[in-house]
């Protein structure tokens, strides 16, 4: 019974699919789709996995909305709203295959996030007196953790919940605490 109401409420959202198909960041949105998941090269099962995200998961509708910034994209998120809690500024860039573990009162503002970043709830990303940061590829923000200023995540760094961090944080670092720190392994 599940399925047939998902089937039915998928159906509400063949705009989005044809958005998708049309849409010149459709690869970039796929590895959104299959962050969590292994990819299926199949355009058929992306179209039904991409109307399950925008049907089950707000967060996922304000990424693709996000991505599909323009005219029929705005028209859509009156009819299927996005999630107003999670934010992203229009001039950040963002990688393909951003993870949103329920990302609930977060704030991406970046010059740059990179591919296969992973992202919590209460993230700031955030500038300071005009300067945004710089997220590399497979950064992993937890809980409540801040980066703020025109700093660089390097690769694969995790930032612990609530770390705030305002200097640069090299490839592979563990940082946590207020101020953030690196810790020794």
């Amino acid at each position: 019974m599940r399925d047939v109401l998902y089937f039915f409420g998928q159906l509400l959202f063949l705009p989005h699919v044809l958005l998708f198909i049309f849409s010149k960041e459709r690869e970039v949105i796929a590895k959104d789709i299959y962050a969590k998941k292994n990819f299926n090269p199949s355009l058929v099962h992306q179209i039904y996995s991409l109307s399950k995200e925008l049907l089950t998961n707000k967060y996922f509708r304000t990424l693709f909305y996000f991505r599909t910034n323009g005219i029929v994209s705005k028209i859509l998120r009156f009819f299927y709203p996005r999630n107003s809690s999670f934010i992203i500024d229009v001039n950040t860039k963002i990688g393909g295959g951003l993870q949103l573990a329920h990302p609930y009162a977060t704030i991406l503002n970046a010059e740059k996030i990179g591919e296969n970043v992973y992202v919590n709830h209460l993230v700031t990303v955030g500038e300071k007196n005009g300067k945004r940061p710089i997220i590399e590829d497979g950064v992993k923000l937890y809980a409540n953790s801040i980066v703020i200023g025109g700093i660089t995540v390097g690769k694969n760094a995790i930032i612990g919940a609530g770390a705030v961090v305002v200097k640069d944080v090299p490839e592979n670092a563990v940082m946590v605490g207020n101020p953030a720190k690196m810790t020794s392994s």
